[in-house]
């Protein structure tokens, strides 16, 4: 019987090497990555049925690596297992498609039944905020600000919070440092913010970049 391919996505080494003992006995392990960029990379090579991935991760956080992987294949499957516990990153999270929300100090079952859960055509987010997300979802709580952000500015905004200049992101994106600038007063202008310092808040209060 052929097993289910899985990804791996978490830039603690302990917390992904923990994972493979846990998931190798059932399922296929075809990879693990450390940053939200791998994780994109990685599924286009790999091909997995589900992804295992954390929301904190360095140069593009899980979120927006979702919402990439979702416009190129909007059938991929992503079950975030983070540390996060406020109900607005697992409603974000649901909003952009992800197949299932487990906290990282849940039983380590729940996360092997929320990956059966994916595999189904399911969701499942983990029960002590299931309840809350739903009714959030249903009721329609006040939108994520973030959401304003093009996927470029959310980039670019996570690798000024992580200490890149305008130079180094611009290598590393492949635009020019005058581009990155501009998407940056662009951002202060949609957020209501005056400076690069209330930029580095805005992402680290919103999960754009790891804590």
């Amino acid at each position: 019987m052929t097993r289910a391919r899985v990804l791996l996505a978490d830039d603690h080494r302990i917390v992904a090497e923990g994972l493979k003992s846990l998931l190798g006995g059932e399922f296929e392990l075809v990879g693990v990555v450390e940053d939200g960029r791998e994780m994109v990379s990685a599924v286009k090579t790999s091909r997995p049925d589900v992804i295992v991935a954390d929301i904190s991760m360095p140069n593009l956080n899980g979120l927006d690596a979702l919402a990439l992987l979702k416009r190129e294949d909007p059938g991929v499957k992503v079950v975030f297992l983070t540390m996060h516990t406020e109900v607005a990153f697992a409603r974000r999270a649901l909003e952009l498609g992800a197949a299932g929300f487990v906290l990282k100090h849940a039983a380590a079952a729940e996360l092997v039944t929320a990956i059966r859960a994916a595999l189904a055509g399911k969701t499942y987010v983990t029960p002590s905020l299931a309840g809350e997300v739903f009714r959030a979802v249903r009721d329609g709580a006040p939108p994520d600000p973030s959401a304003a952000l093009t996927p470029r500015q959310r980039e670019i905004l996570q690798l000024l919070a992580e200490g890149l200049s305008a130079k180094e992101i611009a290598g590393r994106l492949g635009i020019s440092a005058r581009t990155v600038e501009f998407h940056k007063y662009r951002m202060m202008e949609a957020l209501g913010l005056t400076n690069s310092a209330e930029l580095v808040h805005f992402a680290i209060k919103h999960g754009i970049v790891p804590i």
